[in-house]
């Protein structure tokens, strides 16, 4: 098995097995594949698409490409809050402390702004003082202490997905849904909440400008 290959099944719409994804996942997190063979096979990803298999094996390989956060001390309710990502973004500035003041613990790990717009995490950042780059146990003691804590997104939590997230946006390859989807279960997946929101947007100012398959808007 070899990452060409792999490319080259992906760009003729091929299935990519189970091995095949952990294969290129585990060998760009080490930086055995490079930048460029990783974003070929993003492109032709973006372009052909995954089914549902595929991208349940790539969202589990990613969150399993670092540590995974156990937060079962918080007892069977922990709450995240993501976004598939548009203009504004705003809600979980707003949402997550109103459920952390119903006594709900609140674990949010948040990425980056992508393409034309700017993420949680950036937003924060603007606010002088404020430190988003909390180390894991400090994040834990912070959900603890006060019931709420967002921080950035770490090198120990899906390193994989930070690394193709990021590439992503240097490619023009944000809007796609098995891109998204896998890029925000395997963050959610790895921080260990057990409750998720999810924020699907579409529209003029969002990635997914219109409402597709499954996908509702809220």
């Amino acid at each position: 098995m070899n990452i060409l290959e792999i490319i080259a099944k992906k760009r003729d719409k091929k299935e990519l097995s189970k091995e095949e994804i952990e294969y290129f996942v585990k060998g760009y997190t080490k930086g055995e594949v490079t930048d460029y063979q990783a974003a070929a096979l993003v492109m032709a990803i973006y372009i052909n698409g995954m089914n549902d298999e595929e991208i349940t094996n790539l969202t589990l390989s990613m969150a399993n490409s670092g540590e995974m956060l156990d937060l079962s001390v918080f007892g069977k309710n922990v709450v995240d809050k993501h976004s598939t990502g548009g203009v504004g973004d705003k809600v979980s500035l707003i949402l997550l402390p109103i459920v952390a003041s119903f006594g709900i613990p609140v674990a949010k790990m948040s990425g980056r702004g992508l393409g034309f717009t700017g993420g949680t995490i950036d937003k924060l950042e603007s606010i002088p003082g404020y430190n988003t780059n909390v180390e894991i146990e400090q994040f834990i003691k912070n959900v603890k202490s006060v019931g709420i804590s967002l921080i950035g997104q770490t090198l120990n939590l899906a390193p994989a997905d930070k690394k193709i997230y990021a590439l992503r946006d240097t490619i023009s390859c944000t809007d796609n849904i098995p891109l998204i989807a896998s890029s925000i279960m395997s963050k959610k997946i790895a921080a260990g909440a057990n409750k998720i929101v999810l924020d699907v947007t579409c529209g003029s100012g969002a990635f997914m400008r219109k409402q597709r398959g499954c996908y509702k808007t809220i």
